[in-house]
C-alpha cells in the first residue's frame, strides 16, 4: 500500500472523527469551548447536522472513511483530524502539537493507527513540536513545513530526517506572527493545493520567497480575500485535482476556482469549522490518495 504524499491526487481513504465523539454534549462543549480558544460556543445539534452534510460529499466521491474514536484523554480539538499526524508513502508519522491541551492526541491516534494496520515511519521525539497543518506536499516528492509557533525547529529537523529517502526537496517555510501565539496559524492557513498547478492563498500573510517559489513552480495562485480569508476561504480539501470541498459563503474564491476550471462543493460549517477556525483540510487526514494515471492502471501501487 502506498500512502498519502498528495494535497490534491484522488482521495481513496481519509480519517475524520464524528462531532458526537469529539465534542461529546452540549454540557461539555459548554464547559470547553474557551479553553481551547473557540471563537463561540458551538451548538453540539446542530454541528452534527453539519458534519453529515459534508461526510455526505466525501461519500459522493466513494472515499473510504476511518472514524477515530472518542477518548476522554482529548479534548474538543480532535474534531481536526489533521493535525496529530502526517503521511508520507510509507505510513504516518506521529506528531506532537505545538498546543500543549492536543498533545494527548497522538497516543490515541497512534494506538488507532496500529489497530487498521496503518504503518508509523517515525514519532517525534524530546522537545520537538510539529502539528500536520504546517506540512505540505507541494508534489510527491517536494515537501514544505512551516516554522512557527506550533512547529518548531527540532521538529523539522526530525521530519527531514524521517524523509530524506522520500524527499528531493525540503523548504523550511518561516511563519509570521500574525495575530500572536496563542492563535492557530499553519501554513495550511495560507495555502490550499487543489491540483498540482492551482492553489487558493492568502497572500498577505504568505513570506515572499513562498510565495516566489510556488510562482516559479508554474502554480497558478488564487487569491483570498480578507472578509472570506476569516471565513476559512483558504482552506479547500481536494478529493481529486480540481475538484474540491469549501465552507458555504466564500463566494468571491468559489467563482475564482471555477473560473480556474474546478468542481466547487460545500459544506454548512458555523458549528464545526469556523467556530474552531478549522475547514475541510482540517476535519480531515488524507491517508491514501492514488494518483490518476495509477488509478488508470498505468503504473503500478
Amino acid at each position: 500500500m502506498r500512502y498519502s504524499s498528495s494535497m490534491f491526487e484522488p482521495l481513496e481513504r481519509v480519517i475524520v472523527k464524528h462531532p458526537a465523539d469529539a465534542f461529546i454534549s452540549q454540557e461539555h462543549i459548554e464547559k470547553e469551548w474557551r479553553k481551547v480558544n473557540y471563537l463561540s460556543e458551538p451548538d453540539f445539534e446542530e454541528a452534527q447536522k453539519e458534519f453529515a452534510e459534508f461526510i455526505a460529499l466525501l461519500e459522493k466521491h466513494e472515499i473510504t472513511i476511518d472514524y477515530l474514536p472518542k477518548s476522554n484523554a482529548v479534548s474538543m480539538d480532535s474534531i481536526y483530524a489533521h493535525d496529530p499526524v502526517k503521511f508520507t508513502p510509507e505510513g504516518a508519522i506521529i506528531l506532537k502539537s505545538g498546543k500543549a491541551l492536543r498533545q494527548p492526541e497522538a497516543e490515541v491516534y497512534k494506538k488507532f493507527l496500529a489497530e487498521k494496520g496503518i504503518p508509523v515511519i517515525g514519532e517525534l521525539t524530546g522537545d520537538a513540536t510539529a502539528d500536520g497543518g504546517d506540512i505540505v506536499w507541494l508534489d510527491d516528492r517536494v515537501l514544505a513545513v512551516g516554522n512557527g509557533y506550533r512547529t518548531n525547529a527540532e521538529a523539522i529537523r526530525q521530519i527531514k530526517e524521517m524523509t530524506a529517502h522520500l524527499v528531493d526537496e525540503f523548504i523550511e517555510v518561516q511563519l509570521p506572527h500574525a495575530d500572536g501565539e496563542e492563535e492557530c496559524l499553519h501554513l495550511m492557513s495560507f495555502i490550499s493545493l487543489v491540483d498540482q498547478d492551482l492553489a487558493v492563498v492568502y497572500s498577505p500573510l504568505m513570506p515572499v520567497a513562498f510565495r516566489k517559489l510556488l510562482l516559479s513552480r508554474g502554480i497558478k495562485l488564487i487569491e483570498v480575500p480578507k472578509a472570506e480569508y476569516d471565513l476559512l476561504g483558504c482552506n479547500v480539501l481536494a478529493v481529486a485535482p480540481r475538484v474540491c470541498i469549501m465552507v458555504a459563503g466564500n463566494d468571491s474564491t468559489k467563482q475564482q476556482l471555477e473560473q480556474a476550471g474546478a468542481t466547487v462543493y460545500e459544506y454548512k460549517g458555523e458549528e464545526i469549522s469556523i467556530k474552531g477556525t478549522g475547514g475541510p483540510t482540517c476535519l480531515t487526514s488524507p491517508a491514501v490518495r492514488v494518483p490518476i494515471k495509477e488509478k488508470r492502471g498505468l503504473t503500478h501501487v
